[in-house]
């Protein structure tokens, strides 16, 4: 006589599973777990080679990149040395049809003024190096709100890839600070210690206001003393830089503060929020109006939607914080591709998260992928008048909705995938299946 045959436990009745196909099913769940383990074996290697790339495309192709943003970063900084002249400074050098001018809240101004001690080669090649880092350090703390452990070359090989999506790569063209940005919102989430929290977001909103977006997490999972204690944070990065810069600091915030023209130009492809989508549209800006408050108005309904499903069950921390940022990315006034660094936490999220069986997860998820390999945005910036001209054609007006409608499939999608969690948190994304649950 055979030995008892491999079966599942339901309700407590033992289901015995036929011989062979629990031959097969054990055969294919050890093929897929091989499949994964030669992939990432050679993730060390595409790790170091896409790296290496980028660093050769900044320094051997021509204009591989500019680093006009860390140049305003600092040249705004060295402005401190001439009082009075912080929000009168502008970087032309390489954009003389814009002169950037430095549209950071004063505190940012005191947090890079080091920087402008350094020679700009050293700081410029230290940037590159830190959004590596940061942006190795934001796959690594998505995983772990996923309770993906020992996930390394799994990250390794995440980064390796991110390297080359759109967002990233105008974020080491400009030299930005999102990335690090991204990383410390992350942490405030992944931290269970308020006041950590707290001064993440608070100095991440002081450097920058968009990040004070993430506050609606900490109200929305409860995290009070976070949610108070970031604002005091960012209420005390106002109060010190008014104090070190003086009536600058007071400026931006009387009279700077809300002025979308003075960011750049709205109609422009890069600008994929919401007032940018319905002025290239509407061929003006359309500011504040009707349409674009509606538009949000109707994301903040899906919005919460998303929000109530991603935690319908269980805490879903990363879901969560994605969630809130997607809609804070449509919300503002201008979000440049650079500020879409949120779409890796969201890949990460729809791959290996919790609905990562789910056909709808699988398509958003590498959908969003090749959108931001290709970066459609960017290609059609080629096909644009000018970034100062709003009206194009109609095909272009509405292409240039892209990131915005995928936004829209994705959340309406969340709020209404089928609920996968606890359920789906584990820390093996393919489990071996057990040997006989019945004795």
């Amino acid at each position: 006589m055979s030995g008892p045959r491999p079966a599942s436990r339901r309700r407590g009745i033992c289901l015995r599973v036929p011989p062979g196909r629990w031959r097969r099913q054990s055969l294919r769940v050890e093929q897929i777990n091989t499949t994964a383990r030669r992939r990432t074996a050679l993730a060390p290697l595409l790790f170091a080679a896409s790296i290496a790339a980028r660093l050769a495309w900044t320094y051997l192709v021509p204009n591989g990149a500019n680093f006009v943003d860390l140049h305003v970063y600092i040249g705004g900084a060295e402005a401190l040395n001439h009082p009075g002249t912080l929000y009168g400074y502008v970087y032309a050098d390489q954009t003389p049809d814009f002169p950037l001018p430095f549209t950071y809240p004063p505190f940012a101004a005191v947090v890079f003024y080091p920087l402008h001690l350094l020679p700009f080669g050293v700081v410029a090649f230290a940037w590159q190096v830190g959004i590596i880092a940061a942006l190795y350090g934001v796959v690594r703390v998505s995983q772990r709100l996923l309770e993906i452990h020992g996930g390394r070359r799994s990250a390794m090989l995440w980064t390796a890839v991110a390297i080359w999506l759109e967002p990233l790569r105008s974020t080491f063209d400009y030299g930005q600070v999102n990335v690090v940005l991204v990383l410390m919102v992350l942490w405030a989430v992944y931290s269970g210690r308020w006041w950590l929290s707290g001064l993440l977001v608070g100095l991440a909103a002081g450097i920058k206001l968009t990040p004070a977006i993430s506050g609606l997490y900490f109200v929305g999972a409860r995290r009070w003393a976070a949610a108070a204690f970031s604002a005091v944070v960012f209420l005390a990065t106002v109060g010190m830089s008014v104090l070190i810069v003086g009536q600058q600091g007071r400026y931006y915030f009387t009279d700077l503060l809300g002025d979308a023209s003075r960011i750049g130009p709205i109609g422009t492809s890069f600008n994929q929020s919401w007032r940018g989508g319905i002025s290239r549209i509407l061929g003006y800006d359309a500011g504040q109006g009707p349409l674009v408050l509606a538009a949000v108005a109707a994301t903040a309904v899906l919005a919460f939607f998303a929000w109530r499903a991603v935690n319908s069950v269980g805490p879903d921390r990363l879901g969560s914080i994605v969630v809130v940022q997607l809609f804070g990315l449509v919300l503002s006034p201008i979000s440049w591709t650079h500020h879409w660094v949120w779409l890796v936490p969201l890949m990460i999220w729809l791959i290996q998260g919790p609905h990562r069986d789910l056909v709808g997860a699988r398509i958003l998820g590498w959908g969003w992928m090749i959108l931001t390999l290709i970066g459609v945005p960017w290609l059609l910036s080629f096909a644009q008048p000018t970034i100062w001209q709003i009206s194009r054609p109609w095909y272009l007006a509405w292409a240039g909705m892209v990131y915005i409608v995928a936004t829209l499939a994705t959340l309406a999608w969340i709020a209404s995938a089928p609920i996968r969690f606890p359920s789906g948190r584990r820390s093996r994304r393919y489990p071996s299946p057990s040997p006989d649950p019945c004795p």
